[in-house]
């Protein structure tokens, strides 16, 4: 019976995981430049080196976005949605070394559309969308961490960058 359960349970973790994923990131970095900032109108042109790097950028923020749900369904028992977090403090995977992978992922994708549709109004998307971030992380996110894993997300925050990956050889000490 344990085991059933235990099978529910992972199953309603990654349906909640995928739903999260489209509705956020899938929002910002899906459908919004899709509708408003011309990547629907794009002529995609495999010949074009700038066409090649902004799709490598879009993969790459995708595969990385992946990686951050993934790690924290399994090491977190969470989700992404600020209202369905982690249970556990997610140290392991990109997280050793940056504090916002997710974040980071996703501007990484929107970069991928900025070189593919060089809209200067999806560059100002992205820098609204980057300054309210960083208002979110600051004020909402760091201090519900600090109040929810105390000592130990002190500790991983005073040892991993919040923007700027470091380069660790061993795990964050938490």
């Amino acid at each position: 019976m344990a085991s059933r359960t235990s099978n529910w349970s992972a199953i309603w973790l990654a349906f909640r995981s995928l739903a999260w994923a489209v509705l956020l990131p899938g929002l910002f970095a899906g459908y919004l430049p899709w509708r408003f900032f011309g990547l629907s109108q794009l002529d995609f042109n495999f010949g074009n080196p700038l066409h090649l790097l902004g799709l490598l950028c879009i993969g790459l923020g995708a595969a990385l976005l992946a990686a951050c749900i993934w790690e924290f369904a399994r090491s977190g028992r969470g989700t992404l949605a600020p209202i369905d977090p982690p249970r556990e403090l997610v140290v392991r995977g990109l997280y050793r070394h940056v504090r916002n992978p997710m974040y980071l992922s996703v501007t990484t994708i929107v970069l991928g559309e900025l070189i593919l549709t060089r809209s200067r109004a999806l560059l100002a998307y992205w820098a609204i969308w980057f300054a309210a971030v960083n208002l979110f992380v600051i004020g909402y996110e760091e201090p519900t961490l600090r109040h929810r894993f105390g000592a130990s997300y002190e500790r991983y925050s005073q040892t991993v960058g919040r923007w700027i990956p470091r380069f660790h050889s061993g795990k964050p000490s938490i």
